[in-house]
């Protein structure tokens, strides 16, 4: 989709937009092409007009495959004729919190539905898929899509991951938060990582953000919950194969809209609960997207042990997670978004780097 950004105003009374392209999904694998240097494509549609081509432009200028993405002639979906999605983003400031104004309604992406993608072609020769909440929740035809995409995955041996990446204004007409937590379960249960894992424990949420104590906390949340998921797999209520997958959250104290502590915490069965280094005053530019490149990072690691074989044991873990971290509050240090760190500079912060002026 598109971003529409008012800079410092405000949407209602703006008269200039600055445009990026985003998207919960898309912001992850963007980071891993442009920060962390993998290969990545994106499976989507867009209309084929003025505005969906700058769209993909967009998405092609970052680096990011798009041979996959369907243009599709604007009036073959039906009425109305197929769009864009739209997202307006006000950054906010102090006391103002960010403000995200969504305008999605048939989008192309939206009408996307199993059948539409030839899973056995669209993965051939790639590694891992990711999905994530904001595409399941975008209409019943694209939840079945993911789910589609995440079983042929896990059919050719591709590793998969899911981003629960909840979105109350995508499921307000869909059966709130319970629908979206039937959906998010039963596909989480076909990933092998799932990020923002914290909104699928059972009972009241925290805050929008796990505004938990700790990342310590956080840490013992996805313990609780990784335990509860085994013993379901054990009695055949989850739709897996038994693995609990690797959970993975982040941890956000919200100061002001300038100021925030962050951090991420993880479980898997294999090392148990790892949390990630904690940074505390981040100052915030755009806060938009830093989970995003959490999920990068993470995935980084994880695809880094795939490719050589050892196992992401808790050191592994740790450190894909304070790259993660890194990345997700240099995000928010720019607009839009998407992260626009180099791997550099997210490596020298993980490793205790300071803002002071290079030259």
């Amino acid at each position: 989709m598109l971003r529409l950004d008012p800079g410092e105003g405000r949407i209602a009374t703006t008269r200039s937009f600055a445009v990026f392209e985003g998207g919960g999904e898309y912001n992850a694998v963007r980071a891993l092409a442009t920060c962390f240097g993998r290969r990545a494509g994106l499976v989507s549609a867009l209309p084929d007009d003025p505005v969906g081509r700058l769209a993909e432009g967009l998405v092609r200028a970052a680096g990011v495959d798009v041979s996959r993405v369907a243009l599709a002639d604007p009036a073959t979906g039906g009425s109305p004729p197929l769009r864009t999605g739209l997202n307006f983003v006000e950054r906010g400031f102090g006391v103002r919190g960010a403000l995200g104004v969504s305008d999605r309604a048939g989008s192309a992406a939206s009408r996307m539905a199993p059948g539409d993608v030839d899973w056995d072609v669209a993965l051939d020769g790639v590694a891992h898929l990711h999905t994530g909440g904001v595409f399941a929740g975008l209409s019943e035809t694209t939840t079945a899509l993911a789910e589609e995409a995440l079983r042929a995955a896990r059919r050719l041996g591709v590793g998969t991951s899911y981003d629960v990446n909840h979105r109350p204004s995508l499921w307000r007409s869909r059966g709130g938060a319970a629908a979206a937590r039937e959906v998010d379960l039963r596909l989480a249960g076909l990933a092998d990582v799932v990020l923002g894992a914290l909104q699928l424990a059972p009972g009241p949420q925290p805050g929008a953000d796990g505004e938990l104590g700790s990342p310590e906390e956080v840490g013992e949340v996805l313990a609780g919950l990784g335990e509860r998921w085994t013993r379901s797999a054990g009695r055949g209520e989850q739709d897996d194969d038994g693995r609990p997958p690797l959970l993975v959250s982040s941890w956000r104290r919200v100061v002001s809209a300038g100021v925030n502590d962050w951090g991420a915490a993880a479980w898997s069965p294999a090392t148990g609960v790892v949390v990630g280094p904690r940074l505390d005053g981040v100052a915030v530019l755009d806060r938009i997207g830093s989970g995003d490149a959490l999920t990068a990072g993470v995935l980084d690691g994880v695809l880094d042990a795939r490719q050589t074989g050892a196992p992401l044991d808790a050191p592994a873990l740790r450190e894909a997670l304070a790259l993660g971290v890194a990345a997700g509050a240099l995000t928010m240090t720019t607009p839009g978004d998407t992260c626009a760190a180099t791997l550099a500079e997210v490596r020298a912060l993980a490793a205790g780097g300071t803002a002071h002026v290079v030259r």
